[in-house]
């Protein structure tokens, strides 16, 4: 009696491991599907950007081949289309990573696919507007069951939004301009998303045309002065631009005197002229 019971318990307890062992496999397949998913989604973008990207600037920004791209235009518009299709059921059930990923692509797609209507017949983004009309307010965008704007997608559906509230954001949207932060030459995913606005972040603050410490003086990009209020919301403890800045001192080039007068925030800050032309190759 005692040998059946011994022999009851191991294979109880094998088949328990078992059943363990295939739950933590199937997790860890679903994981690995949801991620490769979400990569799959945007993988058409990757290859048109590693294409039709070249940086510039000593890698602090990029130049957009755009007689390249409305050659590939087909491909724009299929990848296009594939945003078009998620619904707002779905994208309400990602997480907020994928969520914010899927709408820097589509901003950053969408603004291409706007240039192309008119390249090369314009030298800016704004000549797409009119007088009383801003181009970024132009509702030709289908996503998420709606024909939206550039705008609707910056201003409501990703600074509107509390979920995400990063102000490195402002580093990854692309507004077709030389005055903007680089076109990331790959698209943005939900596994990587920390690391490529870290990455674009530093990237712009560290780039001395837009950016630098004079004195007791940071002259800045215009950005910070339109979007000054996402600088204040709390983003990693950081109240202020200056605070904001603080966090990526690491990554500044800075002398002693620069050093500690950024660590002790005393410092005035003055805005740059922003450049609107076309961030187009020569």
């Amino acid at each position: 009696m005692i040998s059946v019971i011994a022999n009851t318990t191991n294979k109880v307890s094998a088949l328990v491991r078992f059943t363990l062992g295939a739950a933590i496999l199937s997790s860890s397949m679903i994981s690995n599907v949801y991620a490769d998913t979400s990569n799959s989604l945007h993988a058409s973008w990757t290859e048109l950007l590693e294409q039709n990207i070249s940086p510039i600037n000593k890698g602090h920004s990029t130049a957009v081949d755009y007689k390249a791209f409305k050659s590939q235009e087909n491909e724009l518009q299929v990848y296009l289309d594939k945003l078009s299709e998620v619904s707002r059921a779905d994208f309400d059930a990602w997480s907020k990573e994928k969520q914010l990923a899927f709408l820097i692509n589509a901003y950053n797609a969408w603004t291409v696919e706007f240039i192309l209507t008119e390249y090369p017949d314009l030298e800016s983004i704004k000549d797409l507007g009119s007088l009383f009309s801003s181009p970024w307010d132009k509702e030709f965008i289908p996503l998420l069951g709606k024909k939206i704007s550039l705008n609707d997608i910056e201003h409501d559906l990703i600074r509107g939004s509390d979920r995400y509230n990063d102000p490195r954001i402002h580093f990854a949207v692309n507004c077709a301009s030389i005055g903007c932060p680089a076109l990331r030459e790959e698209a943005y995913t939900a596994d990587k998303l920390e690391q490529q606005l870290t990455q674009q972040t530093e990237r712009f603050l560290t780039d001395t045309s837009r950016n630098y410490i004079k004195g007791d003086t940071y002259y800045m990009s215009s950005i910070f002065k339109w979007y000054g209020e996402d600088f204040e919301k709390g983003f990693r403890g950081t109240q202020s631009i200056q605070s904001f800045i603080g966090l990526y001192a690491d990554a500044l080039t800075l002398n002693v005197q620069q050093a500690l007068t950024l660590k002790n925030q005393d410092f005035n800050v003055k805005f740059l002229d922003y450049n609107w032309k076309l961030n187009a190759t020569k």
